[in-house]
């Protein structure tokens, strides 16, 4: 291990106390409303002080996350993978902008949580210089805004960008010599895969549609998933209950966000033996992942209370905790 990440670790470690721990998560839910739950949060350090607005501060916690990373790691690239879903949502909000003539800057992801700067994917489709952007996002630009054009079918250029993101994240997952970070690829993929299968089914989509939304990956064969997708949702419960997402069938049966809650809970449980490695890269890929799912539990509990949601509700949403 290089000689900077044992000094890495070693701040991830002080980091890690500051997580907040499931007794937090669990007065959060219970705080009377949301003014409340954001006093909760400010006394554990949330926001910076200038943005009140909820969005504001957990957009906020999500920059404190990679300003911190960048302390400790000479060489980013290797946290890429985590950002690269959000260099593609960015590109199917060009192709849209470009394909229907409106400007919408605020459904785009700004530069501290991409690799590949908003404005260039935006200019590149907008004048159609699809060489300005990185090799793998080219073809797919050209093509979702070719389906866009041509058939006003915005699912289907979604679908098409959907699955390159998620090949771009297994295959990233795959080169990377850490154990968190191919996991992270292979079971970002796996679960989306699984999610879209159910949709199309419930959709009823055809063989073909989920041919051309599954991306490959290890733990399942996107041939017989499509296939199952394509008779019956009982078809597909008998596949998966032959795979390792088998316990998913259960969650899944419950609603989609049930099963997205257990896609959540199976990252953390797998990330959580790296607060026992001190010699890898690994605490620092689990301290991101375990900031984002705080962030989003976070986001849950207070859109909950800003909706006046139950407490038992809420408490349903609410991931389990790293820490």
């Amino acid at each position: 291990m290089p000689e900077e990440y044992i000094y890495a670790v070693a701040r991830v470690r002080g980091k890690e106390q500051k997580l907040l721990s499931a007794p937090v998560m669990d007065s959060l839910v219970s705080a009377p409303g949301v003014n409340e739950a954001l006093r909760i949060l400010a006394d554990h350090g949330w926001g910076d002080g200038e943005n009140t607005e909820i969005d504001g501060m957990l957009t906020a916690e999500r920059e404190k996350t990679w300003a911190f990373i960048k302390e400790l790691v000479p060489d980013m690239s290797v946290f890429d993978v985590f950002l690269y879903a959000n260099d593609y949502h960015n590109l199917k909000a060009a192709v849209k902008e470009t394909a229907r003539m409106e400007t919408q800057d605020s459904v785009f992801i700004g530069r501290n949580e991409t690799t590949v700067d908003a404005e260039l994917i935006r200019r590149a489709v907008r004048d159609r210089d699809f060489g300005a952007l990185p090799e793998e996002m080219q073809e797919i630009a050209k093509e979702a805004l070719d389906a866009l054009l041509h058939t006003g079918d915005g699912q289907m250029s979604d679908i098409l960008i959907d699955r390159a993101a998620l090949v771009r994240i297994l295959e990233a997952g795959k080169r990377s010599d850490n154990e968190i970070i191919r996991m992270y690829g292979e079971l970002t993929v796996a679960s989306a895969d699984i999610k879209t299968a159910i949709r199309a089914c419930l959709m009823k989509k055809d063989r073909a549609f989920l041919e051309r939304a599954l991306a490959p990956c290890d733990s399942l064969d996107v041939n017989d998933l499509a296939q199952a997708a394509s008779e019956s949702i009982d078809a597909v419960y008998e596949y998966l209950d032959r795979t390792t997402y088998a316990d998913a069938i259960s969650e899944i049966r419950k609603s989609p966000s049930a099963f997205e809650r257990w896609c959540d809970n199976l990252m953390i449980e797998k990330i959580r033996p790296e607060i026992h490695h001190p010699f890898t890269i690994g605490p620092l890929a689990a301290y991101i992942l375990a900031r984002e799912n705080e962030i989003k539990c976070v986001r849950m509990i207070l859109s909950g209370k800003t909706n006046d949601l139950s407490v038992e509700s809420i408490r349903e949403r609410v991931r389990e905790t790293y820490v």
